[in-house]
């Protein structure tokens, strides 16, 4: 390594400057430019007692960032990507599945905010709410009663 290329800690504390990352992520981005083998793991394991890298940070980022946005199945699929714990993922998607059909409403109306009145445009709808990671009973209860929220104009 010469004197100009960064360490694989500098490297982890470039990335990590920008967004959280999960351990997982780092050492996925890293990987390449490990030359000595274990020493990513040290630098990854220094980093992590120093409390540069949270498991629990990179999770409340993500659901602060997304939820507002997608449904709980395209939350749940970016957080398993990011190789976070099998129990902290279900225990954020419970809480994201209480405010599901909310976060829908909110979704279809400021996208739509009509009733679909033809199958072509209901599939539409349909579609987009999938895309956005919605389930299926969500979807369908948004679409049969769109105007459930008192406050729908």
């Amino acid at each position: 390594m010469t004197n100009d290329t960064p360490s694989l800690k500098g490297r982890a504390l470039r990335l990590l400057s920008g967004r959280e990352y999960s351990r997982t992520e780092l050492e996925r981005k890293l990987a390449a430019f490990e030359e000595i083998p274990g020493s990513l793991a040290l630098a990854l394991d220094e980093l992590q007692a120093k409390d540069f890298i949270s498991e629990q940070r990179v999770l409340e980022s993500v659901l602060h960032r997304h939820s507002a946005r997608f449904g709980a199945l395209r939350i749940k699929q970016e957080l398993q990507a990011k190789g976070l714990d099998a129990q902290q993922i279900r225990q954020a998607v419970a809480g994201l599945n209480d405010t599901e059909n909310d976060r829908a409403r909110a979704i279809w109306r400021k996208k739509f905010g009509t009733i679909a009145t033809d199958n072509k445009t209901r599939a539409q709808q349909a579609r987009f709410l999938a895309t956005r990671g919605f389930s299926g009973d969500t979807i369908r209860f948004i679409l049969s009663q769109p105007d459930q929220d008192p406050s729908f104009d």
